[in-house]
């Protein structure tokens, strides 16, 4: 069992700065080909201005501290009886080549369902000017608790 003493425990803040081509080569392996994210050119006809990350790109810069909670040593997760849960996002604007996101974020719950631990990591992402560009949630659940 995972003790509900680590609800609240906090990670970061992690920041990570916007690459277009990173942008560009996440797109692609995800054979997602539309302009708005590889075509500069086409962007600045936006009112973007710029080419944008995909939506799922948030899983490389709003997920970080959830990577930190399977190796955090005080709590210790089972790792070999961890599953990949489930994982969310909700998005407030675009990121952008150049942004500067800082994430930061929490274990927000820690429960049981038979012999299942749930834990539940929730994290915030803002940009260089504070706005607040997603918020992801990601479950992990440890069989044999």
């Amino acid at each position: 069992m995972v003790d509900h003493k680590w609800i609240g425990k906090t990670y970061g803040p992690l920041e990570y700065e916007i690459g277009r081509e990173k942008m560009k080569e996440y797109a692609a392996a995800a054979k997602d080909f539309r302009p708005i994210y590889h075509d500069r050119e086409f962007a600045r006809q936006t009112r973007y201005g710029d080419i944008i990350g995909m939506p799922n790109f948030a899983a490389v810069y709003a997920l970080r501290g959830a990577g930190m909670v399977l190796v955090d040593q005080e709590i210790k997760l089972n790792l070999a009886m961890l599953v990949h849960g489930a994982q969310e996002f909700e998005w407030f604007t675009v990121v952008k080549p150049g942004d500067v996101i800082t994430e930061t974020g929490k274990i927000a719950d820690i429960y049981e369902k038979g012999n299942l631990d749930f834990v539940v990591y929730e994290g915030e992402a803002r940009n260089q000017n504070d706005e607040l560009v997603c918020r992801s949630r990601a479950t992990f659940i440890i069989r044999g608790g």
